[in-house]
Formats: structure tokens, sequence, C-alpha cells
């Protein structure tokens, strides 16, 4: 009997990979139409297939944060979800959040706070903030930092990021 060789029949033969599936994504309130491959992840398909460049692939295993996204109002690392997974559901990406040309108030915040500096983490950072007020469990500072610590900056700019968090949940308290 012969061994099934894993990367196809024993008479060298390749299986065959699956085609590719029409998804359904609502990104930023539009609904787009793809044809995806079932491995597709959302952060390649925002970037790669929507062109949606905002959403940025630092580490492509979801340590950074730099892939940040909002589905359902909530933070979720783009890298690490499949594209598939989030049909009827409401990804909004760093570009979806202003509104009528009108900055979010976090991005505002994070020009008005300088809490940047090379930028690259900046869209997943501002995502994540806006998440932790939608999501409501953040109630002091240590909550903040325990809540943002996915979200790696390499330049360091944590302290001003922080001014920024801090103001969205007071923000949050007065509406």
């Amino acid at each position: 009997m012969q061994e099934e060789n894993p990367r196809g029949s024993a008479h060298g033969h390749r299986p065959t990979l699956p085609e590719h599936k029409p998804v359904t994504l609502r990104v930023n309130g539009t609904a787009h139409q793809l044809s995806l491959a079932p491995w597709t992840s959302l952060l390649d398909a925002l970037r790669e297939n929507l062109h949606l460049t905002g959403t940025k692939k630092g580490c492509d295993h979801g340590q950074c944060g730099a892939c940040t996204v909002l589905v359902d109002g909530k933070r979720i690392n783009s890298c690490l979800t499949l594209a598939i997974m989030q049909e009827n559901t409401d990804i909004t990406t760093v570009e979806g959040l202003a509104t009528n040309g009108q900055l979010h108030p976090v991005q505002q915040g994070f020009i008005d706070h300088d809490a940047f500096q090379c930028g690259y983490c900046t869209p997943g950072q501002i995502c994540s903030v806006v998440g932790l007020v939608n999501e409501g469990k953040a109630k002091s500072i240590d909550d903040i930092k325990d809540l943002m610590s996915g979200n790696i900056c390499r330049c360091g700019a944590y302290v001003n990021i922080l001014k920024v968090a801090q103001e969205a949940l007071e923000r949050a308290k007065t509406t």
C-alpha cells in the first residue's frame, strides 16, 4: 500500500484548491461584492481588493495592532479573521470614521495631541481608541493602558495616545 503524499496523490497530482467564493462585505457603509479565496484575511481583502490602504499590515500575526478595524463597532485585528467570516457585519476602517469631510473627534485628537510620529500604527491606534470607547469597558487610565496594550507604537507616542483616549472617554461620558 502506498502512502498518501500530503502535497497531492501518490501519483504526483496536486489537489485542487477551492474556488473563489462570492463574498459581500459592508465596509464604511457600502456593500462590496467580491470574489475571494476562502483563506483571504479581512486585512488583505481591505487592502488588495478594496484598496483601503489605511489599515496597515504590520506583523500579520495579531501582535502589533496596526491592522485594527471596527466590526460592529468593536475592535478586531483584521489579519486574524477571514473575510468570509465578516459577511453581515458593519466593518469600519480608518477611512470610514470621518463624516462629511469632518474628521472623527479621535482622528482630530491625534492631530491636536501630536499622538503620532511615523504614523504607521496610527490608523490601528485610532480605530482601537474608537472601539475602546464603543465597548464601554475602560473606566480608568489603567483600563485604557490594558485595553490598548495590543496596539504597538515603535516610535513611543504612547503618552499622547493615552491623552487622546482619555479625552475620548470623557467626551463619551458627556454625550
